[in-house]
């Protein structure tokens, strides 16, 4: 069992700390994010596309002080291009160098020329690290099933030099969209959250703190806009991190010159980013910016 670090010794101590940063959880996250740590197993984030999966782990790495590596998830991705590779030019080279094939192959395969990429990176960081695999339901059924051992152990095995352990394990952060079910293995192993697009109070506190200058009676419009907007039947609900682009995109328009309901108006593509979407707002009269004057 991994011991909660001194900065995270409660939910609500979690919470402060977050805020602190910037980032503004609910209880719910902050218990999960607790009970992922003191108890050492990897945390699941589940939500729509821009609620903050991500940026939990920047806001986590953030208040540990950990390095954060990241393992961006795609269809084809492998264990390799995850794990480790071996710098073959380099290992021919010595080779060449060598004074015999024999001798060669007994130097070649060391940790000189081994090429680290994100999960090994995160198991030999002495004093630990917050490894996120970001968008794992991107990533093909196979390589979730790899993780499994991974996460389980948080040690691989290289043919070539044995099995490397962390000495500190990391803290894993994965975050899915939900594009696809997850296999129910890799839940089992992970405390899971599933992080909701906030409520109003809530997201006009994130949008003063990421928005810094915005008029309190403007944020107050920015997010009641929001609110509307995602009541629609869209295609893609406008996150939160929509929200905060298209209330600075507004203020610089608004310091170019443009009053504020004009500027709302002229960013609207900074909140809603399909075309058929951004067409339904824009007959939505009452949704409108400029109703917001």
């Amino acid at each position: 069992m991994q011991a909660a670090l001194p900065t995270m010794n409660s939910p609500r101590a979690v919470q402060k700390k977050l805020e602190r940063v910037g980032y503004f959880a609910d209880l719910g996250l902050a218990t999960a994010i607790f009970l992922s740590v003191s108890l050492g197993k990897p945390l699941l984030l589940e939500g729509e596309p821009g609620v903050g999966k991500t940026e939990a782990a920047h806001a986590l790495a953030a208040i540990t002080g950990r390095e954060l590596i990241r393992l961006q998830c795609y269809e084809g991705l492998e264990a390799a291009q995850s794990l480790y590779e071996w710098n073959y030019p380099k290992q021919l080279l010595q080779m060449r160098l060598g004074a015999g094939e024999t001798a060669a192959l007994s130097d070649i395969y060391t940790h000189d020329f081994l090429l680290e990429r994100p999960l090994l990176r995160a198991l030999r960081q002495a004093e630990g690290a917050i490894i996120l695999i970001d968008e794992i339901d991107r990533a093909d059924a196979e390589f979730e099933a790899f993780l499994l051992e991974f996460l389980g152990d948080f040690q691989i095995t290289i043919p070539e030099l044995g099995t490397i352990s962390a000495s500190v394990p990391p803290i894993a952060v994965l975050t899915s969209n939900r594009t696809r079910d997850l296999h129910d293995a890799l839940k089992r192993r992970c405390a899971y959250h599933w992080i909701d697009m906030p409520d109003p109070a809530l997201e006009l506190r994130i949008i003063k703190a990421r928005a810094p200058g915005l008029q309190a009676d403007a944020a107050a419009a920015l997010v009641e806009a929001v609110s509307r907007v995602r009541s629609l039947p869209l295609s893609r609900q406008p996150g939160i991190s929509e929200s905060v682009e298209w209330a600075m995109s507004a203020m610089a328009l608004e310091r170019s010159g443009e009053d504020w309901p004009t500027a709302l108006r002229l960013s609207l593509g900074l909140l809603v980013k399909e075309q058929e979407d951004l067409a339904h707002v824009m007959c939505e009269a009452d949704l409108l910016p400029g109703s917001m004057a």
